[in-house]
């Protein structure tokens, strides 16, 4: 090493302790504020147009590079990778909360974040610090400074990567951020590839078909590493075998290989039964699971999780996936935060979620009229939305959460009314859930928000204001 490259390597290292230091003598929260800023400083692909994203630059090499840099802590730990357009966080959340209880110091990675932006990345249910955040997004900074043209998600793909190494973790769950085979995650080597529920979504960057959707979803699958599939369609499940074949990676299909029923249900949770004749922790090849997440698509990621657990061979026991099936927490998945009148939270956001949305309405409120707190971003089909709703539709509130690719109140207004169906604009989202809540007090339908996750977290926040007020003032 040259006395020049000597100096400079010192210096970086000395600016880097100042900054961490002015970070921690600062406030931590402006240290925060500032570290959030650095990172949407770079694209972010999850707030730009359809037109625009359709135009994005997707591939692994930067992706890889950082990694380098940072000495590939994604290989430090075993992984569980998830791809999938609906359910893939319900299913890393379920698998997540049953490592932590086999034992494991476990990360769980997910996007996007509900109300706070290190949810993203936690351990043992336990999101990463402010600061925690605001010192490791200082370190990276030299190493991201070298690369150019890397984005927001790969960034912090590299911090959740860099924070589980450095704490130590004995497995993780990561969740794709879009597609699969050119996402910032699919830079690790996991014990299992696991694919949710695939549908229409994103078709600006994954293609106008099942066939091209399902083929980036399966760029995650790796030569010789089991794959776990949700249920599929025909279409999306041919592009699954026929990849899986390719690259000598076993396939388990639950719903084939794995069969699930229900068992009984109620507004506290769920229980199934979960048949696998290839089982290695019961004799009985059948384990009674009870989870608290409602709804029908529910049971099929729990049998996922379940089956993906097992191919995974990190040991769980059955009492492990009992208690930790038993005691996940994943919000705003038809989480029903008060029951009179019934407010119920979901992150449906496209016709396929939709369609389960209003089957798990009828499952645990038939027949019951619904006013439904609604925002949308500008790439999605709210006609179809409304349709798949529409007989039990008596209001739509039209919202607008504080995100660029949000769609103005008065056009999903107008969309209703061309469907015949009545509709007001509320803005901001907290007005929109006093309105709601003020129209089913006298006419006892369900409150009912969906259509935006950025809608539902603004909804969440503007309730849990709510309560906090009430009990203060009481």
């Amino acid at each position: 090493m040259t006395y020049l490259t000597a100096f400079y390597r010192m210096k970086a290292i000395y600016e880097t302790r100042i900054t961490l230091y002015n970070a921690c003598t600062m406030d931590t929260e402006t240290a925060y504020n500032q570290a959030l800023d650095y990172l949407y400083s770079y694209v972010d692909y999850s707030l730009k147009k359809s037109s625009e994203l359709a135009k994005a630059h997707f591939e692994l090499g930067r992706m890889r590079a950082l990694m380098a840099a940072l000495g590939n802590p994604q290989d430090a730990y075993p992984i569980i990778h998830v791809a999938g357009t609906k359910g893939k966080g319900s299913t890393s959340a379920l698998m997540a909360s049953a490592l932590c209880m086999g034992g494991y110091k476990t990360g769980l990675y997910t996007s996007p974040h509900l109300q706070d932006y290190v949810e993203r990345i936690q351990i043992d249910g336990q999101p990463i610090s402010h600061l925690g955040l605001v010192e490791l997004v200082e370190e990276i900074k030299p190493a991201v400074a070298k690369i150019p043209a890397l984005t927001t998600f790969e960034i912090t793909t590299a911090i959740a990567f860099l924070y589980f190494a450095r704490q130590e973790v004995t497995a993780a769950v990561i969740e794709v951020g879009l597609g699969g085979r050119l996402d910032a995650t699919n830079v690790v080597t996991p014990r299992v590839s696991v694919i949710t529920s695939l549908s229409y979504d994103h078709m600006a960057v994954l293609g106008n078909t099942l066939t091209l959707i399902a083929g980036e979803k399966a760029g995650i699958i790796k030569p010789g590493i089991p794959v776990v599939s949700s249920p599929q369609v025909d279409e999306a499940l041919a592009v699954l075998v026929k990849v899986s074949a390719q690259r000598n990676a076993p396939l388990t299909l639950v719903g084939r290989d794995v069969t699930y029923q229900p068992i009984e249900r109620s507004l506290d949770g769920q229980t199934l039964a979960i048949f696998n004749p290839q089982s290695s922790i019961t004799n009985s090849k059948s384990v009674i699971l009870h989870i608290p997440l409602l709804g029908a698509h529910q049971l099929a990621n729990a049998a996922t999780a379940y089956t993906a657990l097992l191919a995974s061979g990190l040991g769980l026991s059955e009492a492990d996936l009992r208690k930790g099936f038993a005691e996940v927490y994943w919000p705003c998945r038809f989480e029903v935060v008060c029951r009179e009148p019934p407010l119920v939270l979901d992150s449906a956001h496209n016709l396929d979620s939709f369609e389960k949305l209003a089957q798990t309405l009828e499952d645990y409120f038939p027949g019951k009229p619904v006013i439904l707190v609604f925002g949308a971003s500008e790439d999605k089909d709210v006609s179809g939305m409304f349709n798949a709703l529409k007989s039990r539709l008596k209001c739509v509130i039209a919202t607008k959460a504080v995100h660029p690719r949000a769609l103005e109140p008065e056009q999903i207004a107008e969309t209703a009314g061309r469907l015949g169906i009545p509709a007001e604009t509320a803005a901001p989202v907290q007005a929109a859930l006093a309105r709601a809540l003020e129209l089913a007090a006298s006419g006892g339908e369900i409150v009912l928000s969906a259509g935006s996750m950025f809608v539902t977290a603004e909804v969440k926040t503007a309730w849990e204001n709510k309560l906090r007020i009430t009990n203060n003032g009481s």
